[in-house]
């Protein structure tokens, strides 16, 4: 069995944990219009019911970086997947908004410890030269389950919300199943102490014994006693934490997940009725994963930072178009599906940049004492913006206009790319040990 084929099986049982994300956090996109109807939610409560799993990731993704220190990144994505299992059959079952929110609140802790500790453990266990593809395979994971949520929510429109919760037990089962068979992250063992276990791993996974050899030597080299939070901010790190942490909010704040989890809401206010609603955001699902599959191409041929500044101007220019077809009246002749052009659009240059390099670039950027509380801080940022963005998007909506919400957006996503050209440097095809040497020498955002 070679190498290349063990570590593809390494990352893509991992990025299971991003099919769970995807899905459980794409479900409530069709789920809602039912809850909403079964339960008389107003809008201030469907903004709630939505927001539950984001306030669980925000807290989850915090609580995950002490865990996967202690224990190990296999063993918290095992515990993520037994507490996805958990709150799914809470979410299924529950028969009141409060019994619902708090489920899906449950369901939040494993979308937040999956988010922060599966890209670190598939970049700390692949190849420099594979690592932008392959943990690019947790983002390509994610929005296959928010298409698979799309397409279960068209399907189940007439059938019950429990059911499309329930469903979300199936890749939560594989996961935790699957991770029982796979090696711990040799980086975490040589920081434990556990180097002889560490070089296990690493022949197993890399092409020779002497490629295995230099690299532990290297990963020695670097190694240092596991951090606490205050190593995290100070001022040799500041660089990575604003560029890992800039880019992490700026993938919410750019509107995406606005965009996921309201897509049929805002298409039933352009004139689609409920099935037509659901159906036409199938298309973003779609074109998302399309954007994926070039962006994990993108990550190493052209680099992360590229990708970014070359796509991220046509993401703000599909928001424009979108902000004229509301101010021109989206209910006339063929407006509305101008309205879906525009936004499939939007998601494939969005989810086809900031969304592909955002947990990439987090997982790359901070040394090993530190990583994981690095990666929980990124996710937690993330995590912080999307909770903010999805109370307030209807209500925005309601205050300034579709169209108003949309020119807004349209605003953050060219900002986002002057940001970028100051402050994300290219970690393409270095090793994470070469970024760490850049940061203490003080030529982070010179590469």
């Amino acid at each position: 069995m070679s190498d290349s084929f063990i570590v593809g099986v390494i990352a893509v049982v991992a990025a299971m944990g991003g099919l769970l994300f995807g899905y459980d956090t794409g479900i409530i996109s069709a789920a809602l219009l039912q809850i909403t109807h079964d339960f008389s939610l107003s809008v201030m409560g469907q903004q709630v019911v939505t927001s539950a799993i984001i306030a669980g990731a925000l807290v989850g993704c915090l609580g995950s970086a002490p865990v996967s220190d202690r224990y190990g990144r296999r063993h918290t994505i095992m515990i993520a997947a037994a507490i996805f299992i958990v709150g799914t059959t809470g979410a299924t079952v529950s028969g009141t908004i409060p019994s619902l929110t708090f489920s899906r609140f449950i369901l939040g802790l494993a979308v937040g410890a999956s988010s922060q500790i599966v890209p670190v453990y598939i970049a700390e266990i692949v190849p420099a030269a594979r690592r932008g593809q392959l943990v690019v395979l947790f983002q390509m994971a994610v929005v296959v389950g928010i298409t698979v949520s799309f397409i279960t929510g068209y399907f189940l429109r007439d059938h019950s919300w429990r059911l499309m919760f329930a469903l979300g037990a199936i890749p939560a089962i594989l996961l935790l199943g699957g991770m029982t068979f796979l090696p711990n992250s040799p980086r975490w063992m040589t920081m434990r102490g556990d180097v002889p276990g560490a070089r296990k791993v690493l022949r197993l996974v890399r092409s020779s014994d002497r490629l295995a050899e230099l690299e532990l030597d290297s990963i020695l080299a670097a190694r240092g006693n596991q951090a606490g939070w205050p190593e995290v901010f100070k001022p040799w790190l500041r660089p990575a934490v604003v560029a890992a942490v800039g880019v992490a909010l700026l993938t919410q704040i750019t509107g995406i997940n606005a965009v996921l989890y309201y897509a049929p809401t805002i298409f039933a206010s352009v004139g689609f009725g409920k099935g037509s609603a659901i159906l036409a955001s199938i298309p973003i699902g779609v074109a998302m994963i399309l954007a994926t599959i070039f962006g994990s191409w993108a990550v190493d041929a052209w680099g992360r930072r590229a990708l970014m500044l070359r796509l991220l101007p046509f993401s703000a220019l599909s928001l424009a178009v979108l902000a004229i077809v509301f101010m021109l009246g989206a209910t006339q002749g063929a407006n509305p599906w101008i309205a879906v052009g525009a936004l499939v659009a939007y998601a494939i240059f969005n989810a086809g940049s900031l969304s592909v390099a955002v947990w990439l670039i987090g997982a790359e950027v901070f040394p090993l004492p530190v990583r994981s509380k690095g990666m929980s801080l990124v996710a937690g940022s993330h995590w912080a913006a999307d909770l903010i963005v999805s109370l307030i998007t209807l209500s925005l909506i309601e205050a300034i206009g579709a169209a108003g919400t949309f020119w807004l957006f349209a605003g953050v996503n060219l900002a986002a790319v002057a940001f970028i050209y100051k402050y994300v440097p290219e970690t393409k095809g270095r090793s994470l040990e070469e970024i760490e040497t850049s940061l203490r020498e003080h030529r982070f955002n010179q590469e």
